[in-house]
This record gives C-alpha cells, structure tokens and sequence, in this order.
C-alpha cells in the first residue's frame, strides 16, 4: 500500500469523528504551543538582559569597599570606609589598560522645583561618567571637571526625574532645591528604562560626587568606582592591575584579604546569561510535559478505535491486507493527528508569544529552532504513542477479528 493511499484512508477515518480527533489533538496544539511561548518568554527575557548589559558596557568594571570583621563576624561587602577618590585616579593613571574612571556616591533625597516635589536617588559621579556608562545627554551638557573640583551645585536629571518635576517644560537652567539646597540644572539624560524590573535608571539625578560627599553626605569617603576599560578584551587585564595598585595603595600584605572587591560586567553578563538559559530550559521541559500528555491521549483514543473498527480490520486482512499494511495505517492516523496538532500548536504559540509582548510588555523572542523542535517533538509523540495501538491492530486474528460484533 503506497503511503498517500494510507494517508487518505486515515483522514477518511479521522473526519467520521471530528470532534473526537479535534479533542485528541488538542492536547498536542497546547504542547506545543506551551513550549513555543515558553521558550521565547526564555529566550526574550536572555535577549533582554544582553541588551541591557550591552547599554552599560561590556568593558565596564566595579571596585567597592570589602566587609569589614570585627571580632569574627563580617559586617557584609561596602561596609569598609577606606575607598577614596585618590584611589580611582591612581587607578587611571598607573593602569594603562583603563581608559575611565568614576567615583561614586549615593544618597536619596526630597526634590522640590516650584509646586511639584519628587523623592528620587542622587548619584555623586565623576565628569566621565556618561562614557563609562555609554549614557547620553539629551538636552543641555554634563557637568565637567571644574564643577566636580569645586563640588558646585549642579546636576544633571534622569528622564523620569525630568518628567515629574518640569513635564514639557524645559529645565536646562532651572533651579531646583535638593535637601532645601538650590541646584542649578545642567542638563538631561537620555531615557534608559528599568534594571532587570528591579529599579527605574532614569529616576535618579547626578551631581558631582564631591558635592554629595560635602554638601548632602558630609563624609570623605566613596561607594564605589566605576571603570571602563580600553576594549571588552582587556576587561580581564584592567581587573588584574586595579587590584595591584589597591593592594598597593591600601598595604595590604601578601596573602591578606582584600579591604575591596572588583567586579567585571563581563563575567556577571555571562553569569546572568546562563541563569536565563536555565530559566528557559526548565520553561520548555515543563511545557514538553504537556506534549507528553498529549500523547498519552493519542494513544488512548487509537486504542479505542482499534476495538471499534476490529471488523474493519478483518475484512481488510481477508481481502488481501498485510499486517503491515494495517500497522501502517492506524500509525499514519496517529501521525496526522500529532502532526496537525504540530501545525496548529505553532501557530497558538507565535500568537500567544506576540500577545504577551504586546498586552504583559515581556520582551518574547520566537527562535526558528524552538519551532523545529517542538513540530519534531510532536511527530514523534505521534509515532511513540500510536505505535502500541498500530501494532496491536495488525496482531488481529483476521478470523477473530470477522466474527467479533
């Protein structure tokens, strides 16, 4: 029997009971579509954070004060206060594969412009660090390296910052009081949207770090340093000489913990990254366990119509049918029913995938491959779980199988 024979009498077999083989393949649509939409949310949320970390910087590292221990116990990392801005331009001037230094300090504060008010994060920051952080200022300039020697009284918004305080008004020049202190708007940063669904970058206002160590703080010491390397490949390169001149600059003796720590945005990319990637193929393997049901159901329902079409069956094995002519086709029934799951189940996936981005705001990622894999799943659930039941048709006894009513 010559398979588009076969395929033809099956579908003539599936469409006497289209609700039943519509039920059947249902199971496999929601598989499929299950690991479709998964895999994208998996794949959409990895896309996510690479390019997130990519607007920060694949070169861009991190040095912060250590833990402190006071009688065995550590007090956590950053409670030491020995970090200081000498530190970042040691580190620029005897590390020559650092290209820009920051140093950083944060604080949170009231902002008051006219009758609107605004409680927002103040980052104290070098004059470098919208090239370190690849952040661009949209309306007016940044402030430079005089302003950050004289702790003026200057500032820069994020672009949340700018919208709740002035709206559509332009607020380079402005005045606005921070801690009942005026300071006089510089400028606008850029838009760059939420960390991770943890935070909003863009609420936040920049000023000289001296100005928030002296005027908001009252204190000598800095948070951190941020630092960007020459390139991405020297990341690795950069990280080794900052903590040869901290050590250095901080006397630490050979062998003795560190008083500070450096963190390398390219290795906590790639650790997020593998993070997402686990994420995403736990989504799929709990979504496959739904396409696994749905075989179980293809089995079920094959099974049933073997004891219902077992006369069929006899009269065709007295004619002439050969045991695999009939394994043959009671498998490419279960085959075409998975099969067309397939299809339908990727088309609900895509549309469930687009429907989330677009309704939930999640960024879906719909790969070639995720399609491939689940279509190719789902055939051959068809051919595991229909086999059994082919199989058991074509062991009839074709004079059982005449007599049975």
């Amino acid at each position: 029997m010559n398979i588009w024979r076969t395929s033809k009498i099956s579908l003539r077999a599936l469409g006497r009971n289209k609700m039943r083989s519509f039920l059947t393949a249902l199971g496999i649509i929601i598989g499929v579509g299950a690991v479709i939409a998964m895999i994208s949310i998996g794949n959409g949320a990895r896309t996510a954070v690479e390019e997130r970390f990519n607007a920060m910087g694949s070169n861009l590292l991190f040095v912060r004060a250590g833990s402190r221990e006071f009688r065995g116990v550590h007090s956590g990392s950053g409670s030491y206060t020995n970090l200081k801005a000498e530190d970042a331009q040691a580190i620029l001037e005897q590390c020559d594969a650092v290209k820009y230094v920051s140093p950083s300090v944060s604080s949170r504060a009231q902002v008051v412009y006219g009758n609107k008010n605004w409680n927002t994060s103040i980052q104290g920051v070098g004059e470098m660090y919208p090239q370190i952080r690849n952040w661009e200022v949209t309306e007016g300039t940044f402030f430079d390296e005089t302003h950050v020697r004289a702790a003026t009284k200057v500032c820069v918004l994020g672009a949340a910052v700018k919208t709740n305080l002035f709206e559509f008004e332009d607020p380079v020049g402005q005045v606005i009081r921070v801690n009942k202190m005026p300071f006089r708007v510089l400028g606008v940063l850029k838009s760059m949207g939420e960390s991770g669904g943890f935070f909003n970058r863009d609420d936040m206002i920049a000023m000289p770090y001296t100005t928030v160590q002296k005027r908001l703080r009252g204190i000598d010491y800095i948070s951190s340093i941020d630092v960007s390397a020459v390139s991405a490949e020297k990341t690795g390169e950069a990280q080794r000489q900052i903590e040869e001149v901290m050590r250095v600059r901080h006397k630490i003796a050979p062998g003795a913990e560190d008083d500070f720590s450096v963190g390398n945005m390219a290795d906590i990319s790639q650790g997020a990254q593998e993070a997402t990637g686990i994420l995403t193929n736990l989504l799929g393997g709990i979504a496959l366990v739904s396409l696994i049901v749905g075989g179980i159901g293809i089995m079920n329902i094959m099974l049933v119509s073997v004891t219902e079409r077992i006369r069929e069956i006899g009269i065709r094995m007295s004619v002439g049918a050969k045991e695999k002519d009939i394994l043959l086709q009671f498998l490419t029934e279960a085959v075409t029913l998975s099969v067309m799951g397939g299809l339908l189940g990727i088309a609900l996936g895509i549309g469930a995938s687009k429907l989330m981005s677009k309704i939930g705001g999640w960024t879906t990622v719909v790969s070639p491959g995720s399609v491939l894999l689940a279509f190719v799943f789902a055939a051959s659930v068809g051919i595991v779980f229909g086999f059994y039941p082919a199989r058991k048709a074509s062991k009839l006894d074709p004079i059982e199988a005449l007599r049975y009513e």
